[in-house]
């Protein structure tokens, strides 16, 4: 039983409600528990009177919770025996254990298996039996990305696409992103030593001037704020945000509209600064295990 599917909420009358997915042998466990409760259509719950009521229900609704989790793994481990996953990226152990190259695809996939969760000390994700159809159901396209990400078949593509256009463009884009510059409106420059947001750099903090004028037209696809040759564009230094920075930032309170964004900079949004607070936290923890080692 989820969290969010059962509720004890304290009452303004000495007393409980108690809310969870109807199931009869559910019903009758909760009547046994509490032979004085009382359903409430108003409510669309149960309402249990007494002092204690609101812990005594609490404590009930997170038994059923560890017993529904109980039940419901052995019936995931009934599941994997009858239709068993085998793929190298894939071990059996109390529960189920993932690991796979990084890529997007396999995080986005793994976040929407629920009770799955990342172990840091043993570098794997653990997806309990009890979400092994989830899990099922989403592992062709998991393992796809996982082969799509190896190192050999990352080594292959390159090979194969090193004279390609696009891989010259993503030679000049790395290059660029290593001179820690960045061309924006000479009239209309952020606040230095702030975090804010660009399209090409995620959050970033800028932090002065170069004194030069930003004149690469070979740059303009990547920087499309320099196609306005009506405006002159400097060259300012930046440099990622730290986590503590992303933590004190204010959001903005709607997203960044057209102008803002042709400009080359706008506040970030919260949607925005969760994602960045996310990279930088595992950026710090495998900074502090390598510091460790």
């Amino acid at each position: 039983m989820e969290k969010s599917d059962a509720l004890a909420a304290p009452q303004t009358a000495d007393g409980a409600e108690a809310r969870f997915p109807y199931d009869r042998t559910t019903v009758e466990r909760f009547r046994r528990a509490f032979p004085r409760a009382r359903w409430s259509d108003e409510r669309g719950g149960w309402f249990v009177p007494g002092k204690t009521a609101a812990r005594r229900v609490e404590r009930w609704l997170a038994h059923e919770a560890a017993s529904r989790a109980a039940h419901d793994d052995s019936k995931g481990r009934d599941a994997f025996a009858f239709d068993p996953l085998s793929s190298r990226y894939l071990q059996v152990a109390d529960d189920l254990l993932i690991r796979t190259p990084y890529s997007r695809t396999v995080l986005e996939e793994l976040r929407a298996v629920p009770w799955a969760s990342w172990d840091d000390e043993l570098r794997a994700w653990r997806v309990p039996f009890r979400s092994y159809e989830e899990l099922q159901r989403r592992w062709p396209s998991i393992e796809r990305a996982a082969q799509h990400a190896e190192p050999e078949e990352r080594k292959r593509r390159w090979e194969a696409n090193k004279h390609s256009g696009e891989c010259k463009a993503a030679k000049l884009r790395h290059a660029e992103r290593r001179r820690r510059r960045f061309p924006l409106p000479a009239e209309d420059l952020p606040p230095f030593g702030r975090a804010v947001a660009t399209q090409q750099y995620g959050i970033v903090v800028f932090t002065g001037i170069s004194g030069e004028l930003a004149d690469a037209p070979e740059l303009s696809a990547f920087y499309p704020q320099m196609t306005d040759a009506a405006v002159d564009h400097v060259w300012v230094r930046w440099r990622p945000a730290t986590l503590t920075e992303l933590i004190k930032t204010w959001p903005a309170r709607r997203p960044a509209g057209s102008t803002e964004r042709s400009r080359g900079w706008w506040q970030p949004t919260l949607d925005e600064l969760r994602i960045a607070r996310r990279t930088a936290r595992s950026l710090e923890r495998r900074r502090q295990r390598i510091a460790s080692f």
